[in-house]
């Protein structure tokens, strides 16, 4: 009922005359592409150039990729001039500005999360107008979702769907991994155009129809950095208690400090609350019972699995035809990505874009939520996402000891039917995960 629009415009170009935006994106490569279309939209708002945005180092991803490693530069600026005016780098003249001495270095702690754009020509618009420039650094999740107007909410998504193509390494590698998972199978959809471009039309779609093969993708989220944020537990013992336990205080040297002073919920009452990742043990139960046969074809994304092949015995040896990026590609191939982790998430990112079903263990991963924006976008109702509801979940499998597997099944089916149906976007709800709105999309009257 609903069909991609955001693309369209009814207004004029912004010359961007009132300074210069920068911002330095933190977190993986989900939370940059947020951070940049919230970007584009302030820049939109307050009538300024925006800088092509820089991607800050995190300790946690070890990535040292920029905006042009992943995305195309010239693509995003052209796509984008009729919205707003953007530059490669600062002015010459601007460049020797000690920002963070004129008070232009603007921080997350400066802007609340999800400020309403008025705090932004309240607080922001003066700085810009006073020295030229402001800069804000990480700007994860600081738009609101509502209330925002309309024109504003349609350029992000417009941003978000439309201006952001991965580089042609990235879109060639990502349209060898379609095809072998789909086999020839591979016709041309908006949905293969955004995510390979012309890459997409390369491969002419076979004739033999027994080489069409579907795939469900799944994004397992049990990454260590994961795993030891959740403080939960995962059955490993003392050692897996210290290696996490080490793991937090290198990485996430807050929380360690946290635990001193506060008494945080215990690792049973995260569980039951249903805040733990699934583990792959929990996840093959829940596919199990949804239905996927012995032989449906499997794509695993995510980074390395937390346990590595112990952890991954269950769900390999249920679903045998189960591939990862790692396995469908050769080292040749995998080369040029090795150490770029957010370059790797973006093969997973299309894998599991083009996928016939995606299912997700942990709702609130930000790249679960773009992916299933991007096959609600794209998908014309016809590509489904599986997305549990982990509270309820958790309350059926932490019985898994004691109920019969017939009863399991129908209580995790019913839970996936009631969870799995969004019909428009929930108000203050993220348009990158829900873009079926009047902003984003465009209903087909009958």
């Amino acid at each position: 009922m609903w069909r991609p629009c955001s693309d369209q415009r009814d207004w004029e170009a912004s010359e961007g005359t009132n300074g210069y935006i920068m911002i330095s994106a933190n977190g993986g490569i989900n939370q940059q592409r947020v951070a940049i279309c919230n970007a584009v939209t302030i820049s939109r708002l307050l009538n300024a150039t925006l800088v092509i945005p820089k991607f800050l180092y995190s300790n946690v991803w070890l990535d040292k990729s920029q905006f042009g490693d992943i995305y195309q530069e010239d693509y995003f600026i052209n796509y984008l001039k009729s919205d707003i005016r953007i530059v490669k780098d600062l002015p010459v003249e601007l460049q020797s500005l000690d920002l963070e001495a004129i008070g232009s270095l603007v921080n997350d702690t400066d802007v609340m999360k999800e400020a309403k754009p008025s705090l932004y020509v309240k607080k922001i618009l003066p700085i810009l107008l006073r020295n030229r420039v402001v800069h804000f650094i990480g700007f994860g999740n600081r738009l609101s979702f509502d209330p925002i107007p309309s024109d504003l909410q349609r350029l992000r998504c417009r941003c978000n769907f439309h201006a952001l193509r991965f580089v042609p390494k990235i879109q060639e590698t990502g349209a060898i991994l379609v095809e072998r998972l789909h086999g020839h199978r591979s016709h041309l959809s908006p949905l293969k155009d955004n995510l390979l471009g012309q890459v997409a039309v390369k491969s002419a779609p076979s004739t033999n129809k027994s080489d069409a093969s579907k795939y469900l993708a799944v994004h397992l989220r049990f990454e260590i950095d994961m795993v030891a944020y959740s403080l939960c537990y995962f059955g490993g013992g003392k050692d897996e208690e210290d290696e996490l336990e080490a793991y937090r205080q290198n990485h996430f040297p807050v929380l360690t400090e946290l635990k001193k002073t506060t008494k945080l919920p215990s690792a049973a009452f995260l569980r039951s609350e249903g805040k733990c990742p699934l583990a792959p043990e929990e996840a093959v139960l829940m596919l199990a019972a949804i239905g996927f046969k012995r032989s449906t074809y499997i794509y695993i994304a995510g980074a390395e699995i937390y346990g590595g092949k112990h952890r991954m015995a269950a769900i390999s040896r249920l679903y045998p035809s189960l591939v990862t990026k790692e396995t469908l590609l050769s080292p040749s191939e995998l080369e040029p990505f090795r150490n770029f982790s957010s370059q790797l998430a973006a093969l997973d990112f299309i894998a599991c874009a083009a996928a016939d079903a995606f299912a997700m263990t942990d709702p609130g991963s930000q790249f679960s939520s773009l992916v299933q924006g991007y096959r609600m976008y794209y998908g014309g109702g016809n590509l489904p996402t599986i997305r549990p509801n982990k509270r309820r979940l958790a309350s059926i499998l932490v019985k898994n000891a004691t109920i019969e597997w017939q009863e399991f099944e129908t209580r995790v089916r019913k839970l996936i039917q009631q969870t799995k149906q969004v019909h428009e976007r929930p108000v203050a709800r993220s348009i990158f995960r829900h873009p079926r709105c009047l902003e984003c999309m465009c209903r087909i009257e009958h």
